[in-house]
């Protein structure tokens, strides 16, 4: 076991509050009636901002559910790749547009990109400046707009964490608004919603959770908090994918407060190898990240044994199906290019190796991971 270190965290913000269960989303239009209030009293503008998942445009008896008046802004968030800055930049410019420059509130009902993309909006909304300019540690100066988070598929922690995660296409590289001020204000998380998430997709996610917390008490940087936050996780996980259907009902909520609990451990501790080359490839080759952790466990049994096993055998006991040989094909420039993708994420590479990483992930050694992918 590596050794417990001071991790530098000495103060870390959760989620100001939360509602968990069956039918919890009715508590929604109650949590925005006050909002708005407050907004009023204020002399602010009572709008609110709904970000949601492509995947809810045809169902409008959901939508409905979610209490949106004829001021407020209806936005369906396209999933089809990860959240870009320019992407970020343009909604918040259409948003401004419309007057809306602080609207009562921002609400994020989706997967991890649409979740991220409700905290980058907000974030901005209040600070102002482009998405690019906050990507790193703490650059946010004040809050963003009142923002609830409505996970509708468990695992990303998307939910919990204090960053939102987007690509910098003229920068090339992966990374997040790492942030207190990222935190959602409230989180419901309702199992109901997660009920008709595709199976590959829902394992895809749902291992999210379990990796950030092998990856966490794999590493050197770790606190007592963030042990007991992955252990409770990998807990739930193996309840979840280890026998039995995990789509089932009861699963569905432990994978929900496994997500929460996941997205808590990454709040006091750093995740370690998966994430970086999983960012490699969702830079490089447009994978997203959930799919994208699947792939690089392939070539994860030299550096998490016991993980790897297990994970394998959760594959084999769900019958889904990992995408392999992504990277058949690629030429040197693309090695490369996988290379300085993943190679730039210090901070967990040191978590997992130690502060000589560069020395053991060499760009061949690194090549040769990917091409077990």
């Amino acid at each position: 076991m590596a050794n417990i270190l001071d991790t530098g965290v000495k103060l870390v913000k959760n989620v100001g509050r939360y509602n968990i269960g069956a039918g919890s989303l009715a508590e929604l239009q109650g949590l925005l009636d006050g909002r708005r209030a407050q907004a009023r009293g204020q002399g602010q503008g009572e709008a609110v901002v709904f970000l949601v998942d492509e995947f809810f445009a045809g169902q409008p008896e959901l939508t409905a559910r979610l209490g949106v008046g004829a001021a407020d802004v209806l936005q369906f968030v396209r999933t089809e790749h990860e959240p870009k800055t320019e992407g970020i930049d343009a909604l918040v410019a259409s948003l401004l547009d419309r007057g809306l420059s602080q609207p009562a509130a921002v609400v994020g009902m989706g997967g991890g990109i649409t979740m991220d993309t409700a905290k980058a909006v907000s974030n901005l909304l209040g600070n102002g400046g482009h998405a690019a300019d906050y990507q790193g540690w703490d650059l946010l100066k004040r809050p963003g707009v009142f923002k609830v988070g409505i996970p509708t598929v468990s695992g990303t922690g998307a939910e919990a964490t204090r960053t939102c995660v987007m690509t910098n296409e003229a920068t090339g590289l992966k990374l997040g608004m790492n942030s207190d001020y990222t935190v959602f204000d409230h989180v419901i998380m309702d199992p109901l919603l997660t009920a008709t998430v595709p199976r590959n997709q829902y394992f895809y996610t749902g291992m999210d959770a379990y990796i950030h917390c092998i990856e966490s008490l794999a590493g050197s940087y770790r606190n007592a908090i963030g042990d007991a936050y992955s252990r409770e996780t990998i807990s739930l996980c193996r309840q979840v994918f280890a026998q039995g259907d995990m789509m089932a009902p009861e699963n569905r909520e432990r994978l929900m407060v496994a997500s929460y609990l996941g997205g808590c451990a990454i709040a006091t501790s750093y995740v370690g190898l998966v994430h970086p080359l999983s960012a490699g490839l969702s830079v490089v080759l447009g994978l997203h990240h959930c799919v994208a952790n699947c792939i690089v466990m392939r070539a994860m049994g030299e550096f998490y044994p016991q993980a790897y096993d297990e994970f394998w055998g959760m594959v084999q006991a769900q019958g889904v199906e990992i995408p392999q040989g992504v990277c058949a094909g690629l030429d040197e420039a693309g090695f490369e290019a996988l290379y300085k993708a993943s190679i730039v994420h210090a901070k967990p590479l040191t978590n997992a190796l130690g502060e000589d990483f560069k020395s053991r992930l060499t760009p061949q050694r690194v090549a040769d991971l990917f091409r077990m992918m």
